[in-house]
């Protein structure tokens, strides 16, 4: 099978939003007296992953469970175990079988995964499920003293949301990222006030926030495309 260079799908406006994501992360990177290459890389993988998850292609899942490692690593040296967990421990294994989800319906006669719209009973068990991980998190947070525990917890639940919208091919995943970026916001803003290396992690999320943005713009379009298709 040919590989098929992806970035030669990205429309305009795409290509801009990518290349604008990757040069603030990486001009924040050089603005910080403490450069923290590991930082960098997790930064440049999320931006790159995101533009494809908007496009609805599996190559994107993946960068993000590449992304989840890096970002778990960086969270343990800022003693953010809601961080750690929620990415090693949910974000990647879930974005694992996002991959195995998107890669079992796909778009007939596209790269695009095919747009589902949840069930009832389906957004009643989510809502069961956030329920349980954010009472469950809590006192786990709690237990392990994790720096900022209400922000991490609210995090935990956040990104609990988006990844099982994920798993689920609906477009409000984007709209549960978005939130969980505000929230990321906060948490690395509040880290930055102790260590200014961690300023590119604060980019890193607002360019996060932007790219749900359109990722929910974008999964909307796909969504009513594939269903007058």
């Amino acid at each position: 099978m040919k590989f098929k260079n992806p970035f030669k799908d990205l429309n305009k406006f795409e290509l801009i939003l990518w290349l604008t994501s990757v040069v603030v992360v990486a001009f924040s990177f050089l603005l910080s007296p403490d450069r923290d290459y590991l930082t960098l890389c997790a930064s440049l993988i999320g931006v790159t992953a995101l533009i494809f998850v908007a496009k609805g292609y599996v190559i994107g899942q993946i960068l993000i469970v590449v992304f989840a490692a890096f970002y778990g690593i960086i969270s343990i040296h800022f003693k953010y175990y809601g961080e750690v967990i929620t990415y090693l421990g949910m974000s990647a294994p879930m974005a694992i079988m996002s991959v195995i989800s998107w890669l079992r319906h796909p778009n007939k006669g596209t790269r695009e995964v095919e747009v589902n719209k949840m069930s009832k009973w389906q957004v009643a068990l989510m809502v069961i499920l956030a329920v349980i991980v954010t009472v469950a998190f809590y006192f786990i947070l709690g237990a392990l003293n994790t720096t900022n525990m209400v922000f991490s917890t609210i995090s935990v639940t956040t990104s609990f949301v988006a990844a099982y919208m994920t798993f689920m091919r609906s477009p409000y995943y984007a709209i549960g990222y978005a939130l969980n970026d505000v929230v990321l916001i906060v948490l690395w803003v509040l880290a930055s006030i102790e260590n200014t290396a961690y300023i590119p992690m604060i980019l890193c999320f607002v360019m996060f926030l932007i790219n749900d943005l359109y990722g929910f713009i974008n999964w909307k379009r796909m969504e009513k495309r594939q269903h007058n298709i």
